[in-house]
């Protein structure tokens, strides 16, 4: 029976250490362009929630400064929210 030597085991072990560091890079990598790509198509989305989230925000506050100034129809859309749990509140004054 032959010996094995302990130089050839710590440079297997050390090889397969090595091309296990190699394989979990290369997965991390991938994983990191695809994950890339993905928020990359969602850029437009995201930028077009943004601007609806804005045109929302003003509708909203300029209907309840419309109710808060007596208008009936604002009054009438402000309490519906209300009822259904939005609350609508007008700007600060000053601004």
């Amino acid at each position: 029976m032959r010996r094995i030597r302990i130089e050839a085991v710590v440079a297997l072990l050390a090889i397969a250490v090595l091309l296990m560091t190699v394989l979990g890079t290369t997965q991390l990598v991938v994983q990191y362009s695809t994950l890339a790509d993905v928020r990359a198509a969602q850029q437009p989305s995201v930028i077009e929630v943004a601007k609806v989230n804005a045109q929302l925000d003003t509708l909203a506050t300029e209907t309840a400064r419309l109710a808060a100034a007596g208008n009936s129809d604002a009054r009438a859309v402000v309490d519906e929210m209300q009822r259904q749990g939005v609350t609508l509140r007008p700007p600060a004054e000053g601004h």
